[in-house]
Order: C-alpha cells, then sequence, then structure tokens
C-alpha cells in the first residue's frame, strides 16, 4: 500500500524541509529520514537496496524514494518498532552506501501506516488545511538551512567476525560448501544471499575495501557470487568485515574460492 501518493509531494518536501533543519530536535520513532543518497541510482534499485541493507535491524513496512527532481537522493525507510528504528540509525550512520556517507535521522513526522495503525491518522485535506494557517503566520520568520548535523561515523554493523558457531549452516546449499576450506587468495566465494541480490549491491558493500576489483555473479545458481580483490590479503580484511553481514535477513557466509 503507497503512502504517499503524487498529489501529497507537497507534504514530503515540508518534511523534507523540516528534516534538513539543523535547530530542531526530532523525537524518536519508527521512521527514519536518509538523505545523500548517490542520485544516480534508480528508484527501484534504490528501494531495493535499501531494504536489503536495513532488514537486519527488524521488519520494514514501508520504503518511500520519489523521482521527483526535489527528492532526489533521499529516501524514508518505515519500521516496525522504534527500537529498530534507532539501532538502524545509529550503527548504519555515515555507512558508504553507493560511494556516499548515508545521512540518517529520525523523520519529523509519522508515517501514514503508523498513525493508522495507532489511531493518531489525520486526512491529510484537513492536515494540509491546518498547517496552512499556521504557516502563513510564521513564514517570515522560517530558514531552511540545506544539509544536516553528522552524528559519529559509523560503528560498524558489521567490523568484527561473528565466532564461527554463530555462522548458519547452509543446508539447503551444502553442495556448493567446499568440502575441505580453500587456501587464502584474492577470490572470495560468497553464499547465502537472497535470490534478488543483484550484482549492484554487492558491488556497494564490498568495494568500499581497497584493492576490490569486480562480482562476478552465476545466474544459473542465484545465491551466490565472487569477489574479486587485487591480492589475498585485500580479500581477506574484506571477508572478516562483511562476515555474517546480513542481507534481507540472509547471514552472508564468506570463504576464499576455489581456484
Amino acid at each position: 500500500m503507497a503512502l504517499l501518493e503524487r498529489k501529497d509531494m507537497a507534504d514530503v518536501n515540508n518534511n523534507i524541509n523540516n528534516n534538513s533543519s539543523t535547530g530542531t530536535e526530532v523525537s524518536s520513532n519508527m521512521t527514519i529520514y536518509i538523505n545523500n543518497l548517490n542520485e544516480k541510482i534508480k528508484i527501484d534499485e534504490l528501494k531495493k537496496a535499501l531494504h536489503a541493507v536495513f532488514s537486519q535491524f527488524g521488519k520494514i513496512l514501508e520504503i518511500l524514494a520519489f523521482k521527483t527532481l526535489k527528492h532526489k537522493g533521499q529516501a524514508w525507510v518505515v519500521f516496525e518498532d522504534v527500537q529498530s528504528a534507532s539501532n538502524a540509525m545509529r550503527q548504519m550512520q555515515s555507512f558508504p552506501f553507493y560511494d556516499k556517507p548515508m545521512r540518517i535521522q529520525y523523520a519529523k513526522t509519522k508515517s501514514d501506516i503508523v498513525a493508522k495503525a495507532d489511531g493518531t491518522f489525520v486526512p491529510r485535506e484537513k492536515r494540509r488545511r491546518h498547517e496552512e494557517k499556521g504557516k502563513k503566520k510564521k513564514d517570515q520568520h522560517d530558514t531552511n538551512q540545506v544539509g544536516v548535523g553528522l552524528t559519529p561515523a559509523y560503528g560498524g554493523a558489521y567490523g568484527t567476525t561473528p565466532p564461527l558457531s554463530q555462522i548458519p549452516y547452509l543446508g539447503g546449499v551444502k553442495s556448493m560448501v567446499p568440502e575441505a576450506p580453500a587456501p587464502p587468495n584474492n577470490i572470495l566465494f560468497i553464499q547465502n544471499l537472497p535470490n534478488e541480490t543483484t550484482t549492484m549491491m554487492l558491488q556497494m558493500l564490498f568495494q568500499q575495501y581497497a584493492g576490490f576489483k569486480e562480482v562476478r555473479m552465476v545466474e544459473t545458481k542465484p545465491g551466490i557470487a565472487f569477489v574479486e580483490y587485487g591480492d589475498e590479503m585485500q580479500s581477506t580484511v574484506a571477508m572478516h568485515a562483511l562476515q555474517g553481514f546480513k542481507l534481507q535477513q540472509n547471514s552472508m557466509l564468506i570463504t576464499y574460492a576455489k581456484k
């Protein structure tokens, strides 16, 4: 169910202006506002990538992103609960998403789907009339500033390597698991990927580490991929950093590829 119709773009634009004001404290809620996103990414691809990255923090009810010029580089992710939104904002702040660090904060206004669930939903036409009256009184005092304040750099949702005991056993792809570990080399073998995973999604994750060369997916075998680096030291750094990273609740299993 779409939360915002095109005719309500003015409401979204107001939210953008409010969210970009550095002088206003926004209370915790289920929706996070993200900007500084790569504007060259197509909307459908952007939504899929955002869902893949943020679904590890909890159930996502809706992701909003628009093609209009004023809304480029921005998105809203609506979670089922506040804790999920808070964890996502804290752990993914400044995460390098398609070569640009994400800037995240709580959305200023409550999403329709949340408001309807808790009984506070007000039809947009009625809300707009009320807001327009208030806006006339304070228009001369409002100054919209560009940009948002950054919180500390991304602390890393995947900064440490989980113990082997915590890496899930992939019973469904047992035939793809090497019988004996391959020796360290410059190519990584990625397993347990969601079927919806694209080359661009994996590039977004792995290219942030030095020496990245390319991602190779196997069309006939969804759920696996190969990632190549310049040497085995560079591939090892990436493997340790991203081991167990979740894409749509699937924890990636990374090993060295057999040559």
